[in-house]
């Protein structure tokens, strides 16, 4: 099977979706599906304003269709709804095919911190964008719920995974004060590290990764250690050597940082939100409390061993496989028996 995958989000960005599409493609390649990605390298681009990193392609639906003919694709998956997946989408409309999409952000939520957009006004071009295909695949089974009450049809649950021989326990130290509280993620208004770097916690408030807020925060948190952006085996002996994982965001759609974590021995100390609260709720290896200097605090005492029993049920071979059963043949219009039989489908 040849699968095309439309996405605005791509290396060097790094974030959860690029992860998420790397990992999906390795795992897709060893049961005998080639994936091949439409990013922004193949078009002339401008970076995003207030994310420079980001680039915003110039595609249009022609080039999107001079690479499916010169590639012979059998599906097409659109992963970001910017202007490749838009251009991705355009086509496969105008020429009657079928075509699955993904829903990895709340982008509603994120535009209404930035500007006064109201989230009606949001939804429902995304609802609109997303209707259009044969399926939307969507994290965790409440985010369907929530995205179902808003309109959206045909929603699919893809859950995410985690490299458990990269991520795990090892002996590691950086020889800071312990206890060790991490945050490893995007430093951007979206996830909320104020909350987390204005607690009153013992030991080292300890933060990995880049983006538009990390001039700010270090500014306004001197007694915080800010690591900067670290990848492969540097960022797996900084999991591990952690006592607790720290994860304020109230709008990620699920946190693979999380499992992260978790493979790597790590608890995790996390708001009630639905990304936390739909992986790990219950599960005796994160405290989740309105109240998050508690929960941080408590996530201590939680075994070690635990965290990795628990992450290790996560697997990305999983969560590919659950990714490739929502896929749709390429030539399958929108309107045939078996999309009718994906609508229903629970």
């Amino acid at each position: 099977m040849r699968l095309l995958v439309a996405t605005d989000a791509a290396a060097p960005q790094v974030n959860g979706v690029v992860r998420t599409l790397d990992e999906t493609a390795a795992a897709l390649a060893r049961v005998g599906v080639q994936t091949t990605f439409l990013t922004p390298a193949a078009f002339a681009a401008a970076p995003m304003p207030t994310y420079p990193e980001i680039r915003l392609s110039f595609a249009t639906a022609g080039r999107v269709a001079s690479f499916v003919q010169e590639k012979g694709f059998d599906a097409i998956h659109v992963a970001t709804e910017g202007p490749i997946g838009m251009a991705a989408r355009r086509f496969c409309l105008r020429n009657g095919l079928a075509f699955t999409t993904s829903y990895h952000t709340r982008f509603p939520e994120y535009l209404r911190v930035r500007a006064p957009i109201p989230l009606a006004w949001s939804y429902a071009w995304l609802r609109r964008f997303h209707n259009a295909g044969s399926a939307t695949m969507v994290s965790t089974a409440s985010l369907a719920r929530e995205l179902e009450s808003r309109g959206f049809e045909r929603l699919k649950v893809w859950a995410r995974g985690v490299d458990t021989a990269l991520f795990r326990p090892r002996s590691a130290t950086l020889g800071l004060p312990r206890p060790i509280f991490l945050f490893v993620g995007r430093l951007a208004v979206e996830k909320n590290l104020p909350a987390f770097l204005a607690l009153d916690l013992p030991g080292t408030k300890l933060v990995v990764g880049d983006g538009p807020q990390r001039t700010f925060l270090q500014s306004a948190h001197p007694e915080a250690v800010f690591l900067g952006l670290r990848t492969g085996e540097d960022l797996a002996r900084i999991f591990a050597s952690a006592d607790a994982f720290v994860f304020p965001s109230l709008t990620d759609t699920y946190g693979i940082v999380l499992l992260e974590a978790l493979a790597s021995g790590v608890p995790v100390a996390a708001f009630p939100a639905p990304g936390p609260r739909d992986v790990l709720a219950g599960s005796g290896v994160a405290v989740l409390d309105h109240d998050l200097q508690g929960a941080a605090l408590a996530a201590l005492r939680i075994p070690r061993e635990r965290c990795r029993v628990f992450a290790l049920r996560h697997s990305w071979e999983e969560s590919a496989s659950a990714f490739l059963s929502h896929v749709v043949p390429l030539r399958e219009p929108v309107s045939t028996p078996r999309a009718l039989v994906l609508r229903s489908a629970g």
